[in-house]
């Protein structure tokens, strides 16, 4: 796989068709049983929403840095306007979206006590699109496909993709040159006929083929099975922990075994995986490249609560380019600190310029790390610290400075700021603890009254007497 393809993903331009839906989470806590009947009571804390369904795989596509036009059918109601915000907060989001008064806007609730979910709540209807409407959608996503690099067919069953426009939008693709990737939904392969790369988990592949899948041999089987019935160019089987299996006309079958993670919630999974292999595909890597590092993006998503995505970061880490505590930019580290904390990990956060790390700083790093679960490090940009120490400073260069933490191994994240305290990178982040020298009282601590009103608390380290990088540099220039 060659090495720059995370970089290169941010140049595709994917078209996404199918099912859009609107994720709702209901957050609050449960203590009591109701006397009115044995069910929990939830005290209303919190509510998010995210896309959902079809929506989810552009998302995904979107955290690489990529282009996506979606194409999607919605109510002609409040969700509609609701999915539009949604949409707006993404600069790289085009949306065609067709408006059915005969059905609502899908929308799945979900009520959950931490990240026990309680009950889920389903508002949609499904049933076939009429004529007008199902030629309003096609002409849309008719118009996108010559502008993009990579079509997804993204069928979640709720009545957007049927024979006609699925039959449209391949021939279209193809006459284009354009690969499509579908994650089916449908009993019958056949219907995608013409597909460059189909998706199915384990159930569906079983009804597509008659044949169960429990190893690489019945997964290998089932997919030739298919392919010899089936117009498309290939299948790729994802099989969980079995990991999956890609079969294309013509060659060897390829078993990839999944990654080796905790897996904390298995949700969006399949599309993580068909936004990477399209992305991939869109930056011309060849299919079975696409495939192994949709399997790696497929086990770090698997870690994170709810629907999520993998940002380039992580999978830099996860293929070990980076050290996991490379410097990343302020949005990328709100993410990972979301993460950890969503999973009930305890994250900490400490600052300083670090311009010549000495004896001092890794004693107090090293007291910060021993009373969390994952440290994050500010950094001062350089500007910052040329502000604050004068002219000369910093001597190393915050890219270096960062390389410096991130070889630590009880650093986990390194980010850098460029105003004159971490203030707002504080406010940002929203840690569990923030650390900082003794030689501080607590209500000087930038960040402090904002990580305590959130439950957090600020814990002031002991100091290694004798040790500092302004003494350090004195004695250099004497």
């Amino acid at each position: 796989m060659d090495a720059t393809v995370i970089d290169r993903l941010a140049q595709a331009r994917v078209l996404v068709v199918g099912d859009v839906l609107i994720d709702r989470f209901v957050e609050g806590r449960v203590s009591r049983v109701s006397p009115e009947a044995p069910v929990p009571v939830l005290k209303h804390a919190t509510e998010r929403a995210l896309l959902g369904g079809a929506g989810n795989v552009a998302a995904n596509i979107l955290a690489y840095g990529a282009r996506v036009s979606l194409v999607a059918l919605t109510g002609a109601d409040a969700g509609a306007d609701d999915l539009a915000a949604l949409c707006a907060a993404f600069p790289r989001l085009k949306t065609h979206f067709v408006r059915d008064r005969s059905r609502p806007t899908t929308v799945k609730t979900r009520f959950l006590s931490g990240w026990h979910q309680l009950l889920r709540v389903d508002a949609e209807e499904v049933h076939a699109m009429d004529a007008a409407v199902a030629g309003r959608l096609s002409a849309k996503a008719l118009a996108a496909v010559p502008k993009a690099r990579t079509v997804i067919l993204s069928d979640y069953a709720k009545g957007v993709l049927d024979g006609a426009t699925i039959k449209a939008i391949i021939a279209a693709a193809r006459k284009a040159g354009v690969a499509v990737i579908v994650d089916p939904k449908k009993a019958d392969a056949a219907a995608f006929a013409g597909a460059t790369l189909l998706t199915p988990n384990l159930e569906e592949m079983a009804q597509f083929s008659g044949i169960r899948a429990h190893d690489d041999a019945s997964a290998e089987a089932a997919c030739r099975a298919v392919l010899e019935r089936v117009a498309v160019d290939a299948i790729l089987v994802t099989r969980g922990a079995g990991g999956m299996t890609l079969a294309e006309r013509g060659k060897p079958p390829l078993h990839v075994p999944a990654e080796t993670h905790r897996v904390f919630d298995v949700t969006g999974a399949g599309d993580t995986v068909i936004a990477t292999i399209a992305a991939a595909l869109a930056v011309g890597e060849a299919l079975p490249d696409a495939v192994r590092l949709a399997n790696v993006a497929a086990g770090i998503v698997v870690t994170k609560p709810g629907t999520a995505t993998v940002l380039p970061g992580e999978l830099r880490q996860a293929l070990g380019e980076v050290h996991s505590a490379s410097l990343v930019d302020a949005g990328e580290a709100a993410a990972r600190v979301a993460t950890w904390r969503a999973q009930g990990l305890k994250v900490g956060f400490t600052n300083g310029c670090f311009d010549l790390l000495h004896q001092g700083h890794l004693y107090s790093l090293g007291q910060a790390a021993r009373r969390v679960d994952r440290l994050v490090v500010g950094i001062n940009s350089d500007a910052s610290t040329r502000r604050l120490k004068g002219p000369g400073r910093p001597v190393q260069d915050e890219a270096t400075r960062a390389a410096v933490l991130a070889g630590l191994r009880f650093v986990d994240l390194v980010v850098a700021f460029g105003e004159d305290t971490p203030e707002a990178l504080i406010r940002r982040l929203t840690p569990n603890v923030l650390f900082k020298g003794a030689d501080y009282a607590e209500h000087e601590v930038a960040g402090g009254d904002h990580v305590k009103a959130h439950g957090g608390k600020v814990e002031l380290l002991p100091l290694l007497k004798g040790h500092s990088t302004t003494s350090t540099v004195k004695r250099m220039k004497s």
